[in-house]
């Protein structure tokens, strides 16, 4: 049971930390509007958009700059120490 939950902690972790680099792609890719427009910009624009929508409900943009990018990679940051830690109270009790 403990291998099943290794298993499935290191899943979760790795799909959150590859969620974070489309992300940060999604957000580079800001800087040269151009790719967004083709298709590998359109795809990592469907992946990233519903989540960073979100939080742009809540979070205005300064001026030019929008911050709520930042903010949900912190947020995933923190659901990522969060399962982690989850995790490790399991696998403590089981073990």
């Amino acid at each position: 049971m403990i291998d099943i939950l290794l298993l499935l902690h290191g899943f979760i972790k790795n799909a959150i930390s590859i969620y974070s680099f489309i992300l940060i792609i999604y957000i580079l890719m800001s800087w040269v509007p151009s790719m967004r427009e083709n298709a590998f910009g359109r795809f990592i624009g469907t992946l990233a958009e519903p989540y960073l929508s979100f939080f742009r409900k809540f979070i205005p943009p300064l001026g030019m700059i929008d911050l709520s990018p930042i903010i949900a990679i912190f947020a995933l940051r923190f659901i990522s120490a969060g399962v982690s830690n989850v995790f490790q109270i399991l696998i403590n009790a089981m073990a």
